[in-house]
C-alpha cells in the first residue's frame, strides 16, 4: 500500500483532472453564463392550449438563461413556438407553467397593469408588422411608450434625435400611410428605443421587407442597440440575419435543441 503522502497526492491529481474535464466538457454557452449576470432567465416554461378534442403542446418546458448584453438569435420552423416564447418574454401572453424572471423580477402571473408598468421600464419590442398607430404622426408613434411612461419634455427631444438616426429627420408629421415599409419599420425601431429599455425584442423585424430594404433595418438594429447597449432577443427564419447574433437558439416541436455561440466572447453589462 502506497504511503499516506502519495495517497494523498494521487487523490488531489484525480481531482485536479476531474475538475478539468468538466472545464473542457462545459459548454461556451455555460462558460457565457458562469461570468455574466442574466438578464432574461426562463425556468421549465410551458404553453399549451386545450381545444374541444385535444391539448396543444406550444412550448415543453423550455429552459433558458441570457446574461446582460447579449444578441440571441431564436431560429426554428414554423410551428416551433419562436414567437410564442417571444411573446411570453414580453408578457404580451401568459405561460401554461413555469417562471419568466426579467432582471430579477418574476413576471408569471403579473396583472395586466402590473406587466404594462414593467414592459414600460424594461422592454421595448420591434414587430414584423410594424404596429404603428395609423392615426399618429411618426415623431407621435415615437413618443407614444415614453408619454405612457410619464416621461417629461426631453422625451420628444430623444425622439426626434432617433428619428434622425434612422433618416427620417424629414418624416417627423408625416403618418404611417405616407410612409414606406422600410421607413415605417424605422419608426418602430426608434419607438423600441425610445424609453432606453435594457430589453429589446425583435419578431422577424425585415420579415415583410424585400431583401435590400430588409439589410437596411438590421444594420441600423444592430447599430442602434450597439450605442444602447440593450439585450437584442430576435426571432428569425433567416440563417444570414442570425449569423450576425452571439448567440443561436434553435428550437423544434417546442424545444431547444440547440443552443451555439456564433462568437468567443460577448460584450456584457455590468
Amino acid at each position: 500500500m502506497p504511503p499516506p503522502q502519495l495517497q494523498s497526492a494521487t487523490a488531489n491529481a484525480a481531482d485536479s483532472i476531474n475538475l478539468n474535464s468538466t472545464a473542457i466538457i462545459m459548454t461556451d454557452v455555460e462558460k457565457e453564463l458562469r461570468i455574466s449576470r442574466p438578464i432574461i432567465e426562463v425556468i421549465r416554461l410551458t404553453r399549451t392550449i386545450e381545444t374541444p378534442t385535444h391539448r396543444v403542446e406550444i412550448l415543453r418546458g423550455i429552459d433558458l438563461s441570457i446574461p446582460k448584453g447579449q444578441f440571441a438569435a431564436i431560429m426554428g420552423p414554423s410551428g416551433s413556438g419562436k414567437s410564442t416564447l417571444l411573446g411570453l418574454l414580453a408578457g404580451l401572453d401568459n405561460a401554461t407553467d413555469g417562471q419568466i424572471l426579467l432582471d430579477g423580477e418574476d413576471i408569471t402571473g403579473l396583472s395586466e397593469d402590473r406587466m404594462a408598468e414593467v414592459r414600460g421600464r424594461k422592454i421595448g419590442f420591434v414587430f414584423q408588422s410594424f404596429q404603428l398607430i395609423p392615426t399618429l404622426t411618426a415623431e407621435e408613434n415615437v413618443l407614444l411608450p415614453a408619454e405612457l411612461a410619464g416621461a417629461g419634455p426631453e422625451a420628444t427631444r430623444r425622439a426626434r434625435e432617433l428619428l434622425t438616426r434612422v433618416g427620417l429627420e424629414d418624416r417627423l408629421d408625416h403618418y404611417p400611410i405616407q410612409l414606406s415599409g422600410g421607413e415605417q419599420q424605422r419608426v418602430a425601431l426608434a419607438r423600441a428605443f425610445i424609453t432606453k429599455p435594457p430589453i429589446l425584442y425583435a419578431d422577424e423585424p425585415t420579415g415583410n421587407l424585400d431583401g435590400r430594404t430588409g439589410q437596411q433595418v438590421l444594420d441600423l438594429l444592430l447599430e442602434l442597440n450597439r450605442v444602447e447597449g440593450a439585450t437584442l432577443v430576435l426571432v428569425t427564419h433567416d440563417p444570414a440575419l442570425a449569423a450576425h447574433a452571439d448567440r443561436v437558439i434553435t428550437l423544434r416541436d417546442g424545444l431547444v435543441v440547440s443552443d451555439v455561440l456564433n462568437r468567443a466572447e460577448v460584450s456584457c453589462g455590468n
